[in-house]
């Protein structure tokens, strides 16, 4: 789940808690932290895989015609 915190303005964006995890998961992971690479080069070698569809599938989602009856994917 997305961390909150109390100074923090909420983001009432689409996708956002999924957003919110993938952008920790990609700041958070050894390739950023440890190696100092770019996030984008991390995403490139496959980490935070899950995140990346899940995130994906909720933004093609907003597209979707059909979600007017099933509703947005994620959270």
């Amino acid at each position: 789940m997305p961390k909150y915190y109390e100074d923090k303005e909420e983001d009432t964006r689409a996708c956002a808690g999924i957003r919110e995890d993938f952008k920790a998961c990609l700041l958070q992971h050894d390739c950023v932290v440890k190696e100092g690479k770019m996030p984008s080069e991390c995403l490139k070698e496959g980490h935070c895989k899950a995140l990346q569809t899940s995130f994906f599938e909720c933004k093609r989602s907003m597209l979707d015609t059909r979600s007017r009856f099933r509703g947005r994917k994620g959270y």
